[in-house]
């Protein structure tokens, strides 16, 4: 969950290796650090706590290189701090090292081969940067031989992303990974190396992709891939045709709030991608033929993914007629229930990178199932090794907070059970106008986000002071009350919890105190006097009480009015205004939006 970026051949690698990490800040941001070279002799380390405009507010002119390396850290072992920060580096300061996931056996790394070494931090990153040193300086090895020598002693349930520099071959950066994304960026007489494409998309629009368990040499003239026998690996590229900018925030105060606005865009975009003049579904016939013979779906996610994927269940089942089921990933790796005789597994990844996900999709390759990553990511790791892989079409979201890529799973995964359906010849598929629908729900979107003052003021008055909130809902209502609880406490620290609402009396209620907010979300005719019966419980205990209620369903003293889609796709119009009422919430207390505590967005340890 930590950035990494790094270049050689470039007159200015500092500004390059700063630019980079800004882009990738929304991976950690508890310090930050860059090494640089200049090949002449002269080399520098700079670390600092905090963001990235604190390292950057410490660089000075004098300060450059043609080389460098740069992290950004999110801290697993030991706490934030200078010394904990990375580059790592070795004790006799010839090698430095930043390094992404977690090493499982450091500590008997280090009681083996290091006992009689000062260490400096706290982490596992300086275990193997002081082995390489140990295993070159008292075994004579080369740089490259040491590096993979160490890597073999890591255990392979680590996870690693590597870049290594050594102070006796400058041009050079040893690149290794395991689990941990990492990227090649080619370029005209220099390359790069980082954890997204993002990070590199000022300099390079080419990349080559590094897979587990390679040991990679790049210099300013050429990259060189082997495999951990020696064997030279041959790796086509590839271009990502994203404009750099589209990272950027622009004139918006924080990354959220941006990427709540482009909801629409996207959806149209889903439209544009998959669906002909006459709204039918571009699928991969092949995808839906295995599909289609498989006897149980199985949807896997973690945080906002599996809530997108409790929404896909009901797309699923209703569409399709196919039994789906919705598991953790993380619960999932571990206690694997008892499978059907012909499954089908849907893995939801906004990274494609989740430690957790990828746990369970090994298991699931060994076990011969095929398997589909749906994804905003392409080339990474998760859609690599799928059967299939389709993607989001989202655009860069950078906040930790997931708001058009959650919507975008739900639209695309509706898409999905529609191409599906109508390749089973079920009616309900047929009759199912999901291009007409994906329309409603852009403007429905449109005229959510233009209704931001009246969100901010409801956040303001309902949520800004009390410690504690609730999300109600029943069914489908019930899967965004997850998500929208989840949205509030991760940005704004409000302990926020979702419930199917009939199981308030079942002990929730408990926690209702005078001035609680409870907010009912009300899109199903089936559910919706019932989550009404339910608030009215609520009230009664002194419960302040909100709605987010479709048009057709709504009362007069409902406190948010949604437009009328089909109830499949209305949590893609309920969750818009809990997104908003969470970034209000959060502003409103004078947190960074973007950036909650202990959180980073790409979640690439288990």
């Amino acid at each position: 969950m930590c950035g990494i970026v790094g270049i050689t051949g470039v007159p200015d690698a500092v500004s390059v290796l700063v630019s980079g990490l800004e882009r990738l800040e929304y991976r950690g941001y508890d310090s930050a650090g860059i090494y640089v070279n200049d090949q002449s002799g002269q080399d520098y380390l700079v670390r600092r706590v905090g963001r990235i405009a604190n390292l950057k507010s410490a660089l000075t002119p004098a300060i450059k290189g043609i080389t460098g390396i740069g992290h950004t850290r999110w801290a697993t072992h030991g706490v934030p701090s200078e010394t904990n920060a990375h580059p790592q580096y070795s004790a006799d300061e010839r090698f430095y090292l930043v390094h992404n996931g977690v090493i499982d056996n450091f500590e008997q790394l280090k009681s083996e081969y290091l006992a009689d070494v000062k260490f400096q931090s706290q982490t596992d990153t300086e275990v193997i940067v002081q082995l390489v040193d140990r295993f070159v300086v008292d075994y004579e090895m080369d740089t490259r031989a040491a590096f993979l020598k160490v890597l073999h002693l890591i255990s392979d349930d680590s996870s690693y992303a590597f870049v290594l520099m050594d102070r006796q071959t400058p041009d050079t950066l040893y690149v290794a990974k395991n689990k941990s994304p990492l990227l090649i960026g080619i370029g005209e007489d220099f390359n790069m190396v980082g954890s997204d494409a993002v990070a590199m998309l000022k300099e390079t629009h080419t990349f080559m992709e590094i897979q587990d368990r390679e040991v990679v040499t790049v210099q300013p003239e050429g990259v060189v891939i082997r495999d951990f026998d020696g064997n030279e690996m041959k790796r086509d590229t590839f271009r990502v045709d994203m404009d750099a900018s589209a990272a950027d925030k622009g004139t918006y105060p924080f990354y959220m709030l941006k990427e709540v606005d482009e909801q629409p865009v996207v959806m149209r975009k889903l439209v544009q991608e998959y669906l002909d003049d006459e709204g039918i579904p571009k699928i991969d016939p092949k995808l839906l033929a295995q599909m289609k013979a498989a006897d149980r779906l199985y949807i896997v996610g973690a945080g906002t993914s599996y809530h997108a994927g409790l929404i896909g269940a009901r797309l699923f089942e209703r569409l399709t007629g196919i039994s789906t089921q919705v598991f953790i990933s993380s619960e999932f790796a571990y206690e694997q229930p008892i499978m059907a005789a012909k499954p089908f597994f849907i893995f939801l990844t906004q990274s494609g990178e989740t430690a957790d996900s990828r746990e369970v999709l090994v298991n699931v390759k060994k076990q011969g199932w095929p398997s589909l990553t749906i994804t905003n990511v392409p080339k990474s790791t998760l859609s690599r090794e799928a059967s299939f892989t389709l993607l989001l079409h989202a655009g860069p979201e950078i906040s930790v907070a997931s708001t058009k890529a959650y919507t975008a799973q739900v639209a695309f995964q509706a898409i999905l059970a529609k191409a599906l359906g109508m390749a089973m010849n079920k009616e309900n598929a047929a009759n199912f106008d999901i291009k007409q629908q994906l329309g409603l729900v852009a403007i429905g979107m449109q005229a959510i986000v233009d209704s931001k003052d009246e969100l901010e003021s409801i956040a303001s008055r309902y949520l800004s002071q009390p410690r504690n909130a609730f999300y109600i809902g029943r069914g489908i209502d019930w899967s965004v009350a997850l998500e929208s609880a989840l949205k509030l406490k991760e940005i704004s620290y409000v302990q926020a919890e979702g419930f199917a609402s009939g199981e308030l009396k079942h002990g929730t209620i408990a926690l209702i105190e005078d001035k609680t907010p409870v907010i009912g979300i009300i899109t199903q005719d089936r559910t919706a006097n019932l989550t009404r019966s339910n608030l009215q419980e609520v009230v009664s205990r002194g419960a302040s009480v909100l709605t987010i209620a479709s048009k057709h369903l709504s009362q007069p003293d409902d406190t948010i009015v949604l437009p009328d889609v089909d109830p499949l796709l209305s949590p893609l119009l309920s969750v818009v205004p809990a997104q908003l009422l969470a970034y209000y919430t959060s502003l409103g207390k004078g947190l960074d939006v973007d950036k909650p505590r202990n959180l980073a967005k790409s979640v690439t340890v288990q």
